[in-house]
């Protein structure tokens, strides 16, 4: 049957993406759009681009930007340019694409606005190799190649919290609607998410305003501590949803005067936040998983995988919890994997495989902090997967005990996540060793930053005792 071909009035109406600069032109008439964000995610995730009038865009939609932008750390400084890029080209412009799928509206804004991702080009045409979602593509591209396609679902956590607008004081858990900061250990009650109901309505209003699926919304462990899951999907699809979904909460919080944070570990005696990824790999041509044979049994690739992500995930560490916050979270005592055990329905392991049919046998990584990067954290899992997959690896036996007594089998701190990077020829040849050679000396420069901080601890216990 012939493919039935989308009618104008189908572009106009969709909430979300179109398919060529005509579409996008006719899609932003119909909502008296004025001005377009235009967008494209750095190492950080943070959106970098140019806001302009609608006029200017359609009548030339590339935008540049310096490559810089790919090298500042999330402290705005840089790492020294020397063996990273040639000093006479640093500044150099970079041409950025938008991709149409991606066109939405900016639901907060006060006058009709709409929003576009971009990807990142050399004046060659030479796609940006340190531009994440460049790297998500590469990584999928290699699972084309092998006639694969993976699937993700990724769960983010996050804290709302009261304004704090002096860095010295710590954060606390906002009003709700009763008048009352939440205390003690709420874990999926409804009552604790009706407290912030407005908040969420509005959440919920922007999300679809802009075509964003959310599944479900959960109250976590810790103090005003929630958790969204998105609909399983494409992995570019649902980074780039978890790009946009991390701006929408922050906004909707800011409209009832609360802050919503990714931060790994916020507030010191409460549970981290976590981004929690659930991968899945269907043939290309079928559609089915191959995580399960013809009997619903798991299969070799599946095991290999598994493999995978044991042998390689400490080598990537340095994106599943990308600053020196992120370890914070990462404690014995503590829900957070401390290793990269595997088990069935394992909360405490840092793959659990959770219950489903054959055809929805997945791998999910609990390892990730919600403070990473959604593009490069969903290609560095997959790409240790791919390279379990590719070089047969079999994993250990699953665990039924309790893995938070067991060693630490995960880097402690930012740099020992840092070398083991540098470390992985095989990780440098599926992210790209340009890539990693840049991350790398940006989680340096920033590591650096961090310690020309002398924090509270530091002054109670070495000031008059040493």
């Amino acid at each position: 049957m012939a493919k039935k071909k989308r009618s104008d009035k189908d572009a106009v109406d969709n909430p979300r993406g179109v398919a060529s600069l005509a579409e996008a032109k006719a899609w932003m008439a119909a909502r008296g759009i004025t001005e377009i964000e235009c967008a494209v995610p750095d190492l950080a995730g943070v959106g970098r681009g140019k806001i302009m009038p609608v006029s200017k865009f359609l009548s030339g939609p590339t935008m540049n930007l310096p490559l810089s932008v790919f090298f500042q750390t999330i402290s705005g400084d840089y790492p020294p340019y020397d063996n990273l890029v040639d000093s006479v080209v640093v500044d150099s412009d970079l041409v950025m694409e938008p991709d149409f799928s991606t066109l939405a509206i900016v639901p907060w804004a006060q006058d009709p606005t709409a929003q576009i991702i971009h990807d990142a080009y050399h004046r060659d045409g030479r796609p940006v190799e340190l531009a994440p979602r460049q790297v998500l593509k590469n990584v999928v591209d290699l699972y084309a190649k092998k006639g694969w396609k993976a699937v993700v679902a990724p769960e983010i956590e996050f804290y709302l919290v009261e304004p704090n607008i002096d860095a010295d004081y710590p954060l606390k858990p906002p009003i709700g609607r009763s008048g009352r900061p939440e205390i003690g250990r709420q874990s999926y009650s409804i009552q604790a998410v009706n407290e912030f109901d407005a908040l969420f309505e509005d959440m919920y209003d922007y999300s679809e305003a802009q075509g964003l699926e959310i599944d479900t919304l959960i109250h976590e462990d810790g103090a005003a501590q929630m958790e969204i899951n998105l609909l399983h999907g494409d992995p570019i699809v649902l980074a780039d949803q978890v790009y946009l979904f991390k701006r929408t909460i922050r906004e909707a919080a800011l409209q009832h005067k609360i802050y919503a944070t990714f931060m790994a570990k916020p507030i010191a005696d409460e549970p981290g936040s976590a981004m929690h990824i659930h991968q899945s790999i269907v043939d290309g041509e079928t559609g089915k998983n191959i995580f399960s044979d013809a009997d619903g049994d798991p299969t070799p690739e599946f095991f290999s995988f598994i493999a995978g992500q044991q042998r390689y995930l400490p080598a990537v560490m340095s994106i599943l919890a990308p600053y020196v916050n992120s370890y914070r979270r990462l404690t014995r005592d503590s829900m957070a994997p401390i290793n990269v055990q595997w088990g069935y329905d394992n909360r405490t392991a840092g793959l659990r495989i959770p219950p489903s049919s054959p055809a929805a046998r997945r791998v999910e990584n609990r390892v990730p902090s919600s403070d990473a990067n959604p593009y490069l954290v969903i290609a560095a899992s997959l790409a240790c997967g791919y390279l379990g997959m590719v070089e047969g690896l079999r994993p250990t036996e699953p665990l039924e005990a309790d893995a938070k007594g067991l060693d630490f089998e995960l880097p402690r701190g930012l740099l020992e996540a840092v070398a083991a990077m540098q470390h992985s020829e095989e990780i440098a040849t599926v992210l790209g060793p340009s890539f990693v050679k840049t991350y790398t000396a940006v989680k340096q420069t920033e590591f650096d930053t961090f310690m020309r901080v002398i924090s509270p601890w530091e002054r109670e216990y070495l000031l008059l005792n040493v």
